[in-house]
């Protein structure tokens, strides 16, 4: 934009000497000569384009948004809006803008279209802008205006059609339904009803609208025909809506009203199928996912999760969705599929949605519900086949376990198998190796036994879900276990079947030299796990946790192992714990 002191937002300030020295300048009147010759005393304002209605010109304090380019006298540009892509919007005559600019908006009309000859003392003077504008240089801006409004401004109504019999006008809390056509000041188009083949519902004063519609809906008859102007500040304000609405944009409605109301009406189900074996049934609190086709009461299709190949994840019961379906979807089965009509004060009836939902409309939602649970389910364990013999060491934190899964979510869809892989899955339990509901789903298992599991996303992948995981999915797993081994204590990396030798670094060190280098250590730690006098930790790489065993005995890093470094962890604990004391 083009500010005081400044052609471009991307320039920097002005240092207060050349400030001071431009406004000297400026007391000076010096000016450049203008195309003909003579210097230029003002601006010099050509309106090449005025629209032939002008309600409203620009006045000192007025905010305004418009395009330019700007220009020196050979045609070179040095900025323009078009460039960023964005409006200039700013306050006229406040100092906000070089003093030629601000008296070349002066007057100007919406959509007119001006070229203004700015002088030097009105521009940049004597000082210019280092890099970007040379001093004593005539500005030329080509300047179309797109909106105006002051902050003293309030929402201007029209009548354009009044019926001759008016039973009714509207009021705060009313319900209305009606169409539009929304411009900006300019008449460019950003939302029409008509396009959506339905009108727009709402309820009058409670915050649906924007304050601007809000006041300018009141007082009108069903049939009466309206047109409505809304400052930008009861309307989208700085931040605009979208990307249709501009930020400060001043809003022009032409409204048909079609009718206000009140509807008292209460949600229908009908059971469509439902699944024989339904031992739950979702109450207020679950989350549940679910298909739906939406639908008007003419069979219209407004919307469609299969469309998106993605369920509706949602709270029952807590006012995340609308309160016919929070309603209507209390008391369903996992696989059911029921048919919720939902009237228009339970619906979108109060400010309608998007493009599709017209206000007043009776919803009809056609829904299979695929899984829900509560936030405070455990994990669901059935045993499907335990084996006869006695089962008498079962799986424990810590073990090392090998176990067959198969994956699926509760409507059948397979996600995942060990059986596609050469090998059963691998995992220390409470190592954080696998997800937390199939953690504990696999503890308390006898080798052989065969389980479902129904694990609840808070113990599974949550709300994000992960690769082929949908997010909030109850999961179902099918899992054996096929073997188990005993975990280590926490921290430990070896330990012994028995008390270890008594002798210990005499026997770790082969070659009698006093040192224990790393093939030696290697060398005894291997002897004692293949005599049966020891066992490493489960589920790693042999050769690596041996090297972490040596690492930590190499104490001084040389790489070597004395019997002055040499300690079983049980005694450095024990030490641990006296200095401690």
């Amino acid at each position: 934009m083009f500010l005081a002191g400044s052609p471009s937002h991307t320039l920097r300030r002005i240092p207060m000497l050349q400030w001071l020295l431009l406004l000297q300048t400026l007391e000076r009147g010096v000016g450049r000569a203008s195309p003909a010759g003579a210097p230029l005393e003002d601006v010099v304002i050509e309106r090449y384009h005025i629209p032939r209605a002008c309600p409203r010109e620009v006045q000192m304090g007025d905010f305004v948004r418009y395009h330019y380019n700007g220009t020196f006298e050979d045609g070179k540009k040095f900025d323009s809006s078009y460039n960023r892509s964005t409006l200039v919007a700013i306050v006229v005559g406040v100092g906000r803008l070089i003093t030629g600019m601000d008296r070349g908006l002066l007057g100007m009309c919406v959509n007119e279209r001006r070229r203004l000859i700015v002088p030097p003392h009105l521009g940049y003077g004597s000082i210019g802008v280092a890099g970007l504008i040379p001093p004593d240089a005539t500005l030329y801006f080509d300047v179309v205006l797109l909106d105006v409004w002051n902050k003293a401004d309030t929402v201007q109504m029209s009548i354009l059609l009044r019926p001759p019999h008016c039973p009714r006008m509207v009021q705060n809390s009313d319900f209305v339904r009606y169409h539009y056509n929304g411009t900006l000041l300019d008449g460019t188009a950003f939302d029409n009803s008509y396009s959506r083949g339905g009108t727009y519902d709402t309820y009058i004063g409670s915050g649906w609208l924007i304050k601007g519609m809000d006041q300018g809906l009141l007082g009108m008859c069903p049939g009466e025909k309206r047109k409505i102007i809304i400052p930008p500040f009861l309307a989208y304000g700085e931040k605009g809506y979208g990307t249709v609405i501009p930020p400060q944009a001043s809003l022009v409605f032409y409204v048909l009203l079609i009718d206000v109301h009140n509807p008292k009406d209460t949600v229908q189900l009908e059971t469509l199928e439902l699944p024989q074996d339904c031992v739950r049934r979702a109450v207020a609190g679950d989350f549940m996912r679910y298909h739906y086709n939406g639908s008007l009461m003419d069979g219209t299709l407004f919307d469609s999760s299969y469309s998106r190949n993605h369920t509706y994840n949602t709270y029952v019961g807590q006012g995340y969705i609308i309160p016919g379906m929070d309603q209507g979807l209390q008391g369903a089965c996992i696989g059911e599929r029921r048919r919720i009509t939902v009237p228009p004060h339970l619906a979108y009836g109060e400010n309608g949605t998007g493009d599709k939902i017209p206000g007043s409309a009776v919803l009809i939602f056609d829904v299979h519900v695929i899984d829900f649970h509560n936030p405070a389910d455990p994990v669901e364990i059935k045993t499907l086949f335990r084996p006869p013999e006695n089962c008498n060491e079962t799986s424990k934190t810590g073990d090392f376990i090998r176990y067959h899964y198969n994956c699926s979510l509760l409507d059948g869809t397979r996600l995942f198998s060990s059986h596609d892989y050469e090998a059963p899955q691998e995992a220390t339990l409470g190592a954080n190796r696998v997800i937390e509901g199939l953690d504990r789903g696999l503890q308390g298992m006898c080798v052989g036994e065969r389980r479902q599991l129904i694990v609840p996303p808070h113990l599974a992948h949550g709300e994000s879900g992960a690769r082929g995981v949908p997010g909030s999915a109850v999961l179902m797993f099918e899992v054996e276990l096929v073997s188990r081994e005993d975990g280590l204590p926490a921290g430990y990396l070896f330990v012994w079947h028995q008390d270890p030798p008594a002798s210990l670094f005499e026997d770790m060190d082969l070659n009698k030299d006093g040192e224990v280098p790393p093939e030696e250590f290697s060398s005894f730690i291997k002897a004692q796990v293949n005599e049966g006098k020891g066992r490493l930790m489960p589920g790693q790489d042999p050769d690596k946790t041996i090297r972490d065993m040596f690492q930590n005995q190499d104490r001084n890093q040389d790489g070597q192992i004395t019997a002055e470094e040499l300690k079983l962890k049980s005694d450095e604990d024990q030490e641990r714990i006296h200095e401690e004391l």
